[in-house]
């Protein structure tokens, strides 16, 4: 699939404006490929507040690099090449814009002064998706889904937690993933008091509520979906525990809308898990945005602010985790409309018994 990476070129260098640089030096490898469609391990693009942009890499990708519509330059040190035009000289660096989050300390201090330290200038564009985009990361919630589809009458005591996240890795490798969208978390019975527990040999057995947590990634983009299984009736207290993340999780889907702040899409979810004593137990924040990584701008959760905008893809994802007896989350990629949420993971919400 191709995009206008001039156009968000152009988006980029509008809003330098308001830093007061006269260009940006961007070398995080996910957010170069979003503005030139290189996808490389070591590569930078200066792009200028005037629009025009310049790409330099190795010459392990320069092949690669000259097939895009933008001047090129080869160099291992691309950070260096782009901000020094001639061997030693320093000029050019004042007033130009750095990833702050990206670029190390040694980097700044050997590249020269004048360099001005930023935020996550390209990630909150990243942000808001095109339809493009979204298509891309509705088919990798597509794959997911069916690998779970599949996958899902398969389960059973015995299995082991490693055994299960790699049948489900398998299957959305042969539904066309390019590959894991994460490491797959499988957590039964008393691991899943774990947010992100990592598979073990624990065998399932009956009794156990099982979190599984997967996506697929599709084409760069990625997907995120959990669910809770039952491995046979559930007793008193995990029906519970599960219907008390079941509302609180439609709650958070309710409250995501265009404009809504983060904080309190975030208080939504998690007031309902308060009210019924479980505060303490939600450890994480609600959601986060999805697209080039799996975890992006924007966040949710009790100390993020800022307000979300149309075409953002997210997660709602509320979890109690009761120590050393389990826990339950459920969680979807959702898109912000003005019409209200669409939502991306399809597989049903209802507990599931196997």
């Amino acid at each position: 699939m191709t995009f206008d990476y001039a156009a968000r070129r152009a988006r980029l260098a509008a809003s330098l404006a308001g830093h007061e640089v006269h260009a940006l030096l961007v070398t995080s490898p996910v957010n170069v490929r979003y503005l030139t469609g290189l996808a490389s391990s070591n590569a930078g693009v200066l792009v200028g507040a005037d629009g025009g942009a310049v790409l330099a890499t190795d010459n392990r990708y320069i092949g690669a690099a000259r097939a895009l519509d933008l001047p090129v330059v080869e160099a291992a040190d691309v950070a260096a090449r782009l901000l020094t035009p001639s061997p030693g000289a320093q000029e050019g660096t004042r007033g130009v814009g750095i990833e702050a989050a990206c670029m190390s300390v040694a980097t700044y201090l050997r590249l020269g002064e004048g360099l001005v330290p930023l935020g996550p200038v390209v990630e909150r564009l990243r942000a808001v998706k095109d339809e493009q985009e979204l298509d891309l990361i509705r088919t990798a919630c597509a794959i997911t889904d069916q690998a779970f589809a599949d996958v899902a009458p398969r389960i059973a005591p015995g299995m082991t937690e490693r055994e299960l996240a790699r049948l489900l890795e398998q299957r959305m490798a042969e539904l066309g993933a390019d590959k894991p969208a994460f490491d797959t978390i499988v957590a039964a019975g008393e691991n899943g008091a774990v947010p992100h527990h990592s598979p073990t040999g624990r065998e399932l057995r009956a009794g156990d509520l099982v979190t599984i947590d997967f996506g697929a990634r599709y084409q760069g983009y990625h997907a995120d979906m959990t669910r809770t299984v039952s491995l046979g009736p559930p007793a008193a207290w995990q029906r519970e525990l599960y219907d008390l993340v079941a509302e609180a999780q439609r709650a958070g889907r309710h409250a995501l809308t265009p404009g809504a702040g983060a904080r309190e899409v975030d208080s939504a979810a998690r007031s309902v898990v308060a009210r019924a004593g479980h505060g303490e137990h939600f450890r994480h924040g609600l959601g986060h945005g999805v697209g080039l990584e799996i975890h992006e701008e924007p966040f949710l959760g009790p100390s993020r602010t800022g307000r979300l905008e149309d075409r953002v893809p997210i997660t709602v994802e509320p979890g109690v985790y009761l120590p050393d007896r389990g826990g339950v989350r459920i969680e979807d990629t959702l898109v912000t409309r003005e019409g209200g949420p669409e939502l991306f993971t399809k597989t049903t919400k209802e507990l599931l018994v196997l």
